[in-house]
């Protein structure tokens, strides 16, 4: 089952890399060290989650939060970049979001994303809709390309995977959340409460990017509100026929890998605000539930 529409379309966007300049968030350090990735007790195997391995994680930092619209805003205004879906004229929005809905445009799978034409990182519900109305929300409807070129511009980059996991679990292997082992977090998160996807139990939305407590030190959602980039591309890394196929599959259309799951997962759907859990999305894919956070070079 796919939490993230992956897009077949051919991205316009041609725009690679813009001079860097812009101004570096907040940030965790991290010195690194051993650590192992993925988990013994795997609850969606077909995404190669249960693949475990070892890793040496060189220092590294990761900002504080997701990126803010706000934040966005200004690099936007300093380079003049053009996002992937401002170049394609459209992107996908949670059907909550909308009003009347023509039914061609929900995607046959997963209907409850809805195509937009001229939705954006400054128009997440489409055309009507304005950033300024959430500017301290994590920007969305941003693709791994806008994900990397804004990292390349602050001086930073985006984490792998590995670099992910250890930060959300502080360096603790096979943690299942940021905060440990227990539940009892779960009702603090901007995950989905209800029945999905019809029956929310209140508005589903996105949270200011500092709203609530950190999750782990000073990191605020990394799992929950919004996916987030890494530079991973997505392999599973595993034997059986099934993963396989998919393995293949994924790399041809060069997925990329997301995580910490948003605030549309629900256990009964999407039980990926795990730390171990994954998705995969073709890197020009963009959606009203997927921003990123920066990392950098440690010292």
């Amino acid at each position: 089952m796919t939490c993230c529409p992956s897009s077949a379309r051919k991205s316009k966007c041609s725009r690679a890399t813009v001079e860097a300049g812009g101004k570096r968030g907040e940030v965790c350090e991290f010195d690194g060290g051993s650590f192992i990735t993925g988990t013994l007790k795997p609850f969606f195997p077909q995404d190669g989650e249960g693949a475990r391995r070892r890793v040496k994680i060189r220092p590294f930092a990761l900002e504080e939060t997701a990126v803010s619209t706000q934040r966005f805003a200004s690099f936007v205004a300093a380079t003049g970049y053009v996002s992937t879906a401002e170049s394609l004229g459209e992107s996908f929005v949670f059907q909550s979001h909308l009003g009347s809905i023509d039914p061609s445009a929900r995607l046959p799978q997963t209907p409850w994303w809805v195509r937009v034409p001229g939705a954006h990182w400054a128009a997440p519900f489409g055309p009507g809709s304005d950033w300024r109305d959430e500017p301290e929300s994590p920007v969305r409807h941003v693709s791994f390309f806008d994900a990397r070129v804004f990292s390349q511009w602050c001086g930073g980059r985006l984490p792998t995977e590995a670099e992910w996991e250890f930060a959300a679990s502080g360096g603790r292997s096979d943690r299942l959340y940021p905060w440990g082992g227990g539940e009892a977090g779960v009702e603090m998160l901007n995950v989905w409460q209800g029945r999905f996807p019809d029956e929310p139990q209140n508005p589903p939305r996105t949270l200011p990017v500092r709203q609530g407590l950190p999750q782990n030190k000073r990191l605020w959602h990394m799992v929950g509100n919004v996916w987030q980039w890494t530079a991973d591309a997505f392999r599973t890394r595993s034997l059986s026929r099934l993963t396989k196929e998919r393995d293949h599959a994924a790399q041809a259309e060069r997925q990329r890998v997301l995580k910490g799951g948003s605030y549309l997962c629900h256990p009964s759907y999407c039980w990926r605000y795990r730390i171990a859990a994954r998705s995969g999305a073709s890197p020009d894919s963009t959606t009203s539930h997927i921003g990123f956070r920066v990392a950098y070079e440690g010292a």
